[in-house]
């Protein structure tokens, strides 16, 4: 099996390569790692990705985290699709009477947004799950509400799951966890600012990403990085990214049809 799972690195590496153009990717290092047999027909293992990257005159590093299983099957050695599912509607699987009150929030008192212990949150936990809080299966607005709130968003407590921003002592709103939640407390907050073009997004500003264009929204991201271009770079759950380009356009969730939300963060500097 680590014969076979290496080949299959070696090639998935090959196919990364020649899938950018004009050698706008330098260099592909992945270290793979076989996890404990679930049965005695699957095999779960994990691939850590570093994509090298250059973006005009600058290189920068990009990582990634894959998580799949393998099987034998009538043609051999089968691996499956990634099983971080950034499309998924997490909204729809766990609250299926989902609902969001949009209120009026009393938000009269100014506040300091610090960026920078807001992407140092995201660099820190880009790849691994912060004990204070719960692991969700579909981690990615978990992941981007603890990042904004190390940089002092100020959470709203209301006590109730479909109203305010909130998580305490265990339990939490839907927008904390729920991506298309989420979206509409960004939208509705007198701390944020929707911007028309990714490029004017500066470090801890957030990306909302709808993969079918059906107005639903299923992935959240924060800003990290710029390249060469001035185009973000993010950080993710669910498949763990660090300094991805922002457009997801390599995602497996990838649709013609996607549409996208940029929001600035005012308050800081």
């Amino acid at each position: 099996m680590k014969e076979q799972l290496e080949n299959y690195i070696r090639q998935a590496a090959e196919q990364k390569i020649q899938s950018y153009p004009n050698g706008a990717l330098v260099k592909v290092i992945a270290n793979g790692k076989i996890h404990p047999k679930i049965n005695n027909e699957t095999t779960p293992f994990s691939v850590n990705w570093k994509l090298v990257k250059r973006s005009g005159n600058s290189i920068h590093v990009e990582e990634r985290q894959e998580n799949r299983h393998a099987y034998y099957g009538e043609n051999g050695l089968q691996i499956s699709n990634t099983l971080d599912d950034e499309r998924e509607k997490n909204e729809l699987r766990n609250y299926p009477d989902f609902t969001y009150e949009l209120e009026q929030h009393d938000e009269r008192n100014p506040f300091f947004y610090d960026r920078q212990k807001a992407v140092q949150y995201a660099e820190t936990w880009w790849n691994s799950f912060n004990p204070k809080y719960r692991k969700f299966k579909d981690d990615c607005t978990n992941f981007i509400s603890q990042c904004i709130y190390a940089g002092g968003f100020p959470m709203k407590y209301t006590g109730k799951r479909n109203s305010g921003w909130w998580y305490k002592n265990g339990n939490w709103s839907y927008s904390w966890s729920v991506a298309h939640a989420f979206q509409l407390f960004l939208a509705s907050s007198k701390y944020t600012r929707t911007m028309d073009r990714p490029d004017q997004l500066t470090y801890g500003d957030i990306i909302c990403y709808d993969f079918e264009g059906d107005g639903r929204f299923n992935h959240n991201t924060i800003v990290t990085g710029k390249d060469d271009n001035g185009q973000p770079l993010v950080n993710a759950h669910t498949t763990n990214s660090r300094q991805r380009y922002w457009a997801y356009e390599d995602s497996s969730a990838y649709t013609p049809n996607i549409r996208y939300r940029f929001f600035h963060i005012v308050g800081g500097a």
